[in-house]
């Protein structure tokens, strides 16, 4: 079997059956396809993970199970699985009907052990953009060729991978925090022979205001440092923290300075997390200002960070609500 698809489901009614009906607009043939009912409490999500799977019995597998966050959920389903490669897919988010055939023609032809792809932003409303998760590059290659591939996006779905990687490396996702995927595909990427990129955007990523990512609770962003914490502390432990530092310093300034300095300030300016931003950076990489990857930031980061170094985050709040149009 070639492709084993994971979909953690967890309260997403509304949006389930779009996901499911997106995979098997798809040429399945060599595939299955795991919903990994994560204790839903919604009263209709277990329900239709069932009536799909007795619909088609020979491609979809159910297994329902209390709470372990998506992490868990993920983890779960990868050790059902039975593919040599896992697609993970969340559930409210759809891919493209050619996806299957390109990753299969991928695959047929690098056996690489991570096949990367674009995506497309959408908000359900017609509005969104093509987005691309790393540079290109020609043919297989892996980290140690191409350390920058560690600051493409480390989100679980822009990517397959070789279920194999996992098994041998004992990596896992962690259960019930925010940010499991740069505590996880950061490593995978290591420890990976082989990695290929492709240009096609394949999967469809819904942005939606109940996501994690969007959420208004404030205090759980310190996650990121936490998350930080492990990462750093992984990297040193295999002898590749001074191999890849410069890559890691920069993947601390998109994660911690920028992405979750805004998520704080566009909600509370005044919070104190700002500055435990701040000094993680200054604790971690003192030296991160001189590091070279930060003329590549796009200028809007920049911005950002300029702010967040002069510590104006009522400013930086104020950008953000004007973009937005509040």
């Amino acid at each position: 079997m070639r492709f084993s698809i994971i979909v953690p489901v967890y309260n997403v009614a509304d949006y389930l059956q779009g996901c499911i009906d997106s995979i098997l607009a798809n040429d399945c043939t060599d595939c299955e396809l795991i919903l990994v009912d994560d204790g839903s409490t919604d009263g209709r999500c277990p329900a239709i993970c069932d009536e799909n799977a007795a619909r088609h019995p020979e491609l979809i597998r159910v297994i329902h199970q209390a709470n372990q966050g998506l992490g868990g959920a993920r983890n779960t389903g990868l050790e059902a699985a039975r593919g040599e490669y896992v697609f993970f897919v969340d559930s409210d988010d759809t891919i493209a009907p050619e996806s299957l055939q390109v990753l299969r023609d991928a695959v047929e032809r690098t056996h690489a052990d991570i096949c990367s792809f674009n995506l497309r932003t959408h908000d359900g409303q017609g509005n969104g953009e093509t987005m691309e998760v790393s540079q290109q590059y020609d043919g297989p290659f892996s980290l140690a060729e191409h350390p920058e591939f560690l600051l493409s996006l480390p989100a679980a779905w822009a990517r397959i991978w070789k279920r194999e990687l996992f098994l041998r490396s004992g990596i896992r996702y962690p259960s019930r925090v925010w940010y499991e995927d740069i505590r996880t595909s950061t490593k995978l990427f290591a420890v990976a022979d082989s990695i290929v990129t492709l240009p096609q955007a394949l999967y469809f990523y819904l942005a939606r205001p109940g996501s994690i990512m969007r959420s208004s609770n404030v205090g759980r962003n310190r996650e990121i440092l936490e998350a930080f914490d492990d990462v750093l502390a992984w990297f040193q432990d295999c002898g590749l923290f001074e191999t890849y530092r410069q890559e890691l310093c920069r993947l601390a300034v998109d994660h911690i300075l920028v992405a979750a300095s805004v998520r704080v300030a566009r909600i509370a300016p005044q919070s104190a997390l700002l500055e435990e931003f701040s000094g993680y950076m200054d604790t971690h990489f003192p030296d991160y200002r001189k590091n070279p990857y930060l003329k590549q930031l796009p200028r809007r980061h920049k911005l950002v960070l300029r702010l967040v170094e002069g510590r104006h985050y009522g400013l930086l709040r104020l950008l953000f609500r004007l973009k937005d149009g509040d």
